[in-house]
């Protein structure tokens, strides 16, 4: 049991979560616009589809959608790696998947930290999209070398945060005060810093491998590139964006617009050209500009099962065979077009979506199986209480990611192309060697809320008729 002076894990991860947010609206103002507007269109949505408004209520989805955040950093070594796990977990935030990024060509492979349990999701569900820069995909071994050496030389942690994240794994948790400067000092490896840690020349030949190489190796933290708020009807505000003076990308990434949405849909406007300074050698500076952060907004749906993931795959797959979204936009309603039309072999009703099983759902009484149990008790299995109106099931929301939209969000901010020198290579074994853990399996945290939603809907229904 956790000792009643420490701030909980969910409220740490929650201020921290908020922190974060402060601090990115002041750096990218455009991200406070995209919370506004998102804002805007999710009290727009509730307001015209209650029976939206009633399955999140169904699932205490509601309180946490205008707080919700994701972020995505990059690391640069191992060492960062293990120690940003052990931070974290501080806030109650633990690997889960592993993305290979490497096959569309960028040279990175990743986890999401968050949490694992479902109270801790409704009570706070902060994600970091978090990847690991794999120089070893360089073919350039000199380049390779010096970027390495370069990266052995920077700590991207405070003194305090170090202390603290030690102090907090040995007692157990963080008081009040060490956890305000918990928040403080981790904020500051997020923090955009804009005077760069290699010359002009170094950075120029970084970037001419792939831009995200340069945004790692060259700065001295891992500023946070993008904060992404959820919204309840993205393609709303796609289409909104440009009239608060934002151009989106030209395509939405994942799937089409659905009835019953599915997995993640994403959206996000150009990486911001950005004043820095290259060290000169002498003791001054030389301006230049660097592109890296940007506004990403995210929708939502339903977690499918490893049956249900494949034939997404499959069709995303048809589809990116036959059209491809070009980096200008000059195809993206031909591939919008093709998707809708690919994807329509992909059920779109709840009831099919679980009877062929599909997707994961979380299973509650209805009022008048609350009514039931309140009279007497009810007998049965799952599938009999739903035919007789007892139980309901509602999606279980997807809270992961998906690679090839991730790579399409960051080839639309960071580079259209692979780069000259990188090449495809998953290395799970590696990434996990770095990290000093075994992300979780996605599939199996969401196969056991299931059941536990199960195994708690009729235990609520038979206790009431022995009490």
């Amino acid at each position: 049991m956790s000792d009643p002076g420490f701030v909980a894990t969910s409220d740490l991860r929650a201020r921290f979560c908020a922190a974060m947010s402060r601090m990115y609206r002041n750096e990218v103002p455009a991200y406070g616009t995209l919370v506004e507007l998102v804002g805007d269109v999710n009290a727009a949505r509730l307001e015209s589809d209650s029976a939206l408004a009633g399955e999140l209520q169904a699932t205490n989805g509601v309180a946490r959608i205008t707080a919700e955040r994701h972020g995505a950093i990059r690391l640069g070594t191992a060492e960062e790696l293990a120690t940003m796990r052990r931070i974290f977990a501080v806030m109650g935030m633990h690997p889960v998947g592993y993305y290979d990024l490497t096959a569309a060509g960028i040279p990175v492979h990743a986890t999401a930290f968050r949490p694992l349990d479902p109270d801790a999701l409704a009570a706070n569900p902060f994600r970091i999209f978090t990847s690991l820069l794999r120089l070893d995909r360089v073919d350039d071994g000199d380049l390779r070398a010096e970027a390495e050496a370069i990266l052995a030389r920077r700590s991207i942690f405070t003194a305090d945060a170090l202390r603290l994240m030690e102090q907090a794994e040995r007692e157990g948790g963080l008081g009040e005060d060490d956890a305000a400067a918990f928040i403080a000092a981790v904020l500051e490896t997020f923090r955009w810093h804009p005077d760069a840690c290699v010359d002009r020349a170094t950075y120029q030949r970084l970037h001419d491998i792939h831009r995200l190489i340069a945004d790692v190796v060259s700065f001295r933290g891992p500023h946070i590139n993008h904060l992404t708020p959820r919204t309840l009807d993205i393609d709303a505000v796609q289409a909104a964006m440009p009239e608060r003076g934002i151009t989106p990308k030209a395509v939405v990434e994942g799937p089409p617009r659905r009835r019953c949405p599915i997995l993640l849909r994403q959206t996000s406007f150009k990486a911001l050209e950005e004043p820095v300074a290259f060290p000169d050698g002498q003791g001054g500076f030389v301006e230049g500009h660097h592109t890296a952060r940007f506004g990403e907004i995210e929708q939502r749906g339903a977690a499918l099962t490893p049956k249900g993931r494949a034939h997404y795959d499959k069709l995303l797959a048809a589809v990116r065979a036959e059209v491809t979204p070009a980096p200008d936009g000059s195809n993206a309603q031909a591939y919008m077009d093709h998707l809708e039309r690919i994807f329509a072999d992909f059920p779109d009703d709840h009831a099919t979506l679980r009877a062929e099983g599909l997707a994961y759902f979380h299973y509650s009484l209805t009022e008048a199986g609350d009514a039931a149990a309140a009279e007497g008790g009810v007998e049965g299995g799952i599938e009999e209480l739903i035919e007789r109106g007892l139980v309901r099931f509602d999606p279980i929301v997807y809270e992961d990611f998906l690679p090839v939209s991730a790579a399409g969000i960051f080839q639309s901010n960071l580079g259209d192309g692979a780069g000259p020198g990188v090449t495809a290579d998953a290395n799970r074994e590696a990434f996990e060697a770095a990290l000093g853990a075994a992300p979780a399996d996605e599939f199996a945290l969401y196969a056991e809320r299931e059941a536990a939603s199960i195994r708690d809907c009729l235990d609520a229904a038979r206790a009431r008729r022995s009490a």
